[in-house]
């Protein structure tokens, strides 16, 4: 498969998943007119007009043409109950989320095949079943326990951290670091372990196969075979792994800036879905998708690059 018929693949599936969003979404019960009126929504009189000057009492698939137009032009859209372009709400928050991402990955990805390359080269000895033991703990464990554990020790206990975000949405970035930390710990915990374990079980099985023994023979150093040879072999599937990790990332952070009160765009959704503000979570599905998409892609083009037998294989 060449990589304009990945990325057709991959246009393909984010129209699929955009529309399965959107019909997902349109059957929650209740709509902004029955959140707005609260009790006033018995009156059918009342909500038909509501619903008539948001526009929501057309049939969802006229409401889906006019949507599926508007995106085709990057309009996502007006929030219903906040009466402004639903990219002006997003932007501060996808901001703040972008960097509680952006950190998270920094931290986790050179620490995740460090830690891989070191359990790998100590298979079966105490520190490789530590470290394996400790990830595979926070791969099990749901990211709310870890978060809470985390505040309880960290900010109840040693008061070393903030236990909640107490910054406005639209803080500089300097003011918003000390407060993204035990958010940071809590998503990279999650990103590490997955990632470590393909690189150690990669670097395992690299550094046992006939190649690597004829490297042997031939006299190479140690570190040339595991930096020159069984490290660039282990890196594509890594990749990929680590791509689907930050795009599980963007999901996870609903949760976790829920827990912190971060203010992102898991908060933003959150509180969008609270109102039935279906625009506003749509857009936001529309970010969350697009990002899952791009970190594809990107991705396999890198994985192909790097070894182009694994390209192949994953297009396969």
């Amino acid at each position: 498969m060449t990589m304009l018929h990945a990325l057709f693949s991959r246009v393909l599936s984010l129209f699929l998943v955009l529309c399965v969003c959107f019909f997902a979404l349109e059957t929650l019960p209740g709509d902004a007119c029955t959140a707005f009126l609260d009790q006033d929504a018995r009156d059918p009189e009342l909500l038909q007009i509501c619903r008539a000057n948001l526009g929501i009492d057309q049939p969802i698939l006229v409401r889906f043409g006019e949507w599926a137009e508007a995106l085709m032009r990057g309009d996502l859209g007006t929030s219903l109950t906040r009466d402004r372009p639903v990219s002006e709400v997003i932007a501060p928050e996808l901001r703040n989320t972008f960097l509680l991402a952006l950190v998270s990955a920094i931290a986790s990805v050179p620490l995740s095949i460090i830690l891989g390359i070191i359990a790998a080269t100590r298979p079966g000895s105490r520190l490789d079943m530590t470290l394996s033991a400790v990830f595979l703990i926070a791969m099990t464990l749901p990211e709310f326990i870890i978060a809470t554990c985390m505040i309880f020790l960290f900010a109840i206990s040693l008061q070393w951290f903030p236990a909640v975000t107490i910054v406005p949405t639209g803080a500089p970035v300097l003011d918003m670091l000390p407060n993204i930390v035990l958010p940071v710990v809590t998503l990279s915990l999650v990103m590490v372990a997955h990632t470590m374990q393909v690189v150690r079980s990669r670097v395992i099985g690299i550094l046992e196969s006939d190649f690597i023994e004829a490297c042997w023979l031939r006299g190479f150093s140690y570190w040339r075979i595991l930096f020159g040879h069984a490290l660039p072999s282990a890196l594509p599937p890594a990749l990929n792994v680590i791509a689907l990790s930050l795009a599980s990332l963007l999901g996870g952070v609903v949760v976790i800036e829920r827990v912190f009160n971060y203010p992102g765009l898991g908060t933003l959704t959150l509180q969008a879905i609270h109102d039935r503000d279906m625009p506003l979570v749509q857009g936001v599905v529309v970010v969350f998708t697009l990002t899952y998409t791009g970190l594809s892609l990107l991705a396999d083009t890198i994985s192909t690059l790097l070894d182009p037998r694994a390209g192949a294989n994953n297009h396969a």
